[in-house]
């Protein structure tokens, strides 16, 4: 059981998938979650969910600097501490060559999925260092471990968001704040389900070898592994949670389906 009694989690994107699913983690495993989104309405009701009085909201846009301040400063007030930041808030873009990615759409995706980030770990910063340490995870992608056709600026992102990852983890470990990246896989969420038309407990995006997509929770069990002393050595690490995706560097796709299926099933 990974113990975050006493800790204080500011999660983003955190009113559903991923981010709500670690919300409940933090909050089962003692700690204090701050969830952000910019919809108030899908706040009140991811508290609602969570039915915890550890657990708080703030109307947020990730990808702006007076906002993430006046954030950082409401929990300072309200806590005193931030031990914890999982820059979850992400966007995903429609599938297209990357000559003919528009400007606008390259330009939103890299906000919210690289300088979000951050901005984020600029405004933490500071106050992790006067209270002795910290944890920062990073959520990438798989995408952010391999090239994925039609994907221009969110890969550019997630790759840029691991390499910002490592040079923090490098700058801070003196300082007692570790900064790690989860690459996540297909994952089932309310956004995935919507954008990629994923069906829950199915493998349709092409399949991992594990035959399936995740669940929110299976990422979440990754993040609070990281926010917690149970990784207390760990820095600079990225951790892929896609079902062997990556391994195999999409297999089904290399291989063809008839000998993949000989190999995975």
């Amino acid at each position: 059981m990974n113990n975050l009694d006493n800790k204080v989690i500011v999660i983003t994107g955190g009113t559903s998938g991923i981010g709500l699913a670690a919300a409940e983690r933090v909050l089962s495993n003692g700690g204090t979650a701050v969830i952000t989104g910019r919809d108030a309405e899908k706040g009140r009701k991811a508290l609602s969910e969570l039915g915890s009085d550890r657990a708080s909201y703030h109307q947020h846009d990730a990808v702006s600097r007076e906002s993430w301040a006046a954030v950082v400063e409401a929990v300072l007030g309200e806590h005193g501490h931030i031990d914890g930041l999982v820059n979850n808030a992400g966007l995903s873009a429609t599938p297209v060559p990357v000559d003919q990615v528009s400007t606008d759409s390259w330009d939103t995706v890299v906000a919210t999925n690289l300088s979000g980030p951050f901005y984020g770990m600029q405004a933490v910063i500071p106050g992790m260092k006067e209270n002795g340490g910290g944890s920062i995870v990073n959520v990438s992608s798989s995408g952010g471990l391999m090239g994925l056709p039609l994907t221009a600026g969110y890969a550019a992102a997630k790759w840029g968001l691991r390499g910002l990852t490592r040079v923090a983890a490098l700058e801070l470990a003196s300082k007692r704040i570790r900064v790690n990246t989860v690459h996540p896989g297909m994952v089932y969420t309310p956004m995935t389900a919507e954008s990629a038309g994923l069906v829950e407990g199915e493998g349709n995006y092409p399949p991992a070898p594990m035959g399936r997509v995740a669940q929110a929770a299976e990422i979440a069990g990754a993040i609070v592994y990281l926010l917690s002393e149970d990784a207390s050595y760990t820095t600079g690490a990225e951790l892929a949670v896609d079902g062997g995706w990556t391994a195999g560097i999409a297999p089904r796709a290399l291989l063809g389906d008839e000998m993949a299926g000989a190999i995975f099933g």
